[in-house]
């Protein structure tokens, strides 16, 4: 079994070899050439996935003492296919110099006056975003000092409310007390003339 496996390893060596290549060449070409070679690539990363299922399933039929070496081994592979995947992506939109000076033109004052407009832009931006942040933290700081001043008036409403409540006591209580009293002496009075007479 394990002789499977190291077959597979030569074909795994020997089409990423290939696939690093055409990974590298992609840049520089452009048009037909171009999409036929990313075609081709992405057809031999197929291949490469399948062979590492394929070492995946020799793996799990290899008897356990042996099998941490070809796990880690593995393991390995599958890491060079990440990156191989990652590289062919980044080589499919990147350009080399050539291609590039071609798809934009040759003419370097003109890059310098992009370059410059660009330069001037990124200030622009910059200046907008510091004005921007400035103005959120004002934003922030009157949100707090307006919920501070709604908190203080709160507690001035139920400051006020409870002295409403003790003058009102205190008023209905003195109209009890002055009801009684005039009372006591509306009797008192009256008494009092009926006992003089």
């Amino acid at each position: 079994m394990s002789s499977d496996f190291e077959t597979y390893e030569l074909d795994f060596g020997t089409l990423t070899a290939d696939i690093t290549n055409k990974i590298g060449r992609i840049p520089k070409l452009a048009g037909e050439e171009k999409t036929q070679l990313v075609l081709n690539v992405d057809k031999q990363l197929e291949e490469v996935r399948e062979l590492l299922e394929q070492m995946d399933l020799e793996v799990r039929e290899i008897p356990i003492q042996s099998r941490g070496m070809y796990s880690s081994r593995l393991k390995s592979y599958k890491q060079e296919m990440e990156k191989l995947e990652k590289d062919f992506k980044r080589s499919r939109i990147a350009y080399s110099d050539e291609v590039r000076n071609e798809l934009l033109g040759d003419d370097a004052s003109s890059s310098e006056s992009q370059r410059a407009h660009l330069l001037d832009n990124t200030e622009r931006l910059e200046r907008s975003s510091r004005r921007l942040e400035a103005g959120y933290q004002i934003a922030v700081e009157t949100e707090q000092v307006g919920q501070e001043i709604l908190t203080n008036l709160h507690s001035d409403r139920e400051k006020i409310q409870r002295s409403r409540d003790r003058s009102f006591r205190l008023c209905t209580g003195v109209d009890y007390i002055t009801q009684d009293t005039f009372y006591e002496i509306y009797i008192y009075s009256g008494l009092k003339n009926y006992l003089d007479t």
